[in-house]
């Protein structure tokens, strides 16, 4: 079965400026990936986020790369400066996600559209284009940040756990065609409930929340695993 080294495998992070995405950054640089590739819509921050990445880990590539999720030729353009800049996107991180607080009741089709767009026909898109050049390369990994709310339902954000439910849905889709074509690809999802973004890493997190770096290892340690394991939905939650 097919492997790359750490060092020699790209990754790209959407949502890769703040809170989890940048978790993944530090976790991912720490354990020697040797291309980071961090998209979001906020260029400032990303950049801001990057310079201080390049200072404590000088000897890794870390690019950046400013686009809207909702718009696909701006996708597009990420994914060809991925490909431009490494040949291939070794492991997609679809970790861009919103939420409109809206109950049943006073849902409208501008929230619906924007968590939707954003959260599930965001992921498909970035999926599909990177997906034939693992496919041609016979390697890759998949992860898709869902939630507790793609596995129960949330009275005051319908449209989010929809586009969850939905995410997980189009992962095993996507899992069970790589599996029966023998591909060495892995699709998998990571499903926390609530996590802080607000603690420091030497603070304890906020109780009943899972501590952002909790997410980071846990993601670290599932890109470890040997090959041959097959990965599906990873739960997590905080005391």
């Amino acid at each position: 079965m097919h492997s790359k080294s750490k060092p020699s495998q790209s990754v790209l992070i959407t949502g890769g400026g703040t809170g989890i995405g940048l978790a993944f950054a530090k976790e991912l640089l720490k354990q020697g990936y040797g291309t980071l590739i961090l998209g979001s819509r906020r260029r400032e921050i990303l950049e801001t986020t990057a310079t201080g990445l390049r200072s404590q880990f000088p000897n890794q590539r870390i690019l950046t790369f400013a686009f809207d999720l909702r718009d696909r030729s701006q996708t597009e353009s990420l994914v060809q400066f991925a490909f431009t800049e490494c040949g291939v996107v070794d492991v997609l991180i679809n970790n861009s996600g919103l939420a409109v607080p809206e109950t049943i009741d006073k849902l409208t089709d501008d929230g619906w559209n924007t968590v939707m767009e954003t959260n599930l026909r965001g992921a498909m898109w970035l999926t599909q284009m990177v997906l034939p050049a693992m496919v041609q390369q016979d390697f890759g990994d998949i992860v898709n940040v869902s939630s507790q709310a793609g596995k129960h339902g949330y009275a005051d954000v319908p449209s989010y756990c929809a586009s969850k439910f939905g995410l997980l849905g189009f992962a095993e889709a996507v899992r069970d065609d790589v599996c029966k074509n023998g591909r060495n690809i892995r699709v998998f999802n990571l499903c926390p409930a609530l996590v802080d973004v607000e603690s420091d890493e030497s603070s304890p997190p906020r109780p009943g929340f899972l501590h952002v770096r909790a997410m980071a290892q846990t993601l670290g340690y599932a890109l470890g695993l040997d090959r041959n394991v097959v990965l599906h939905d990873i739960g997590l939650s905080g005391r």
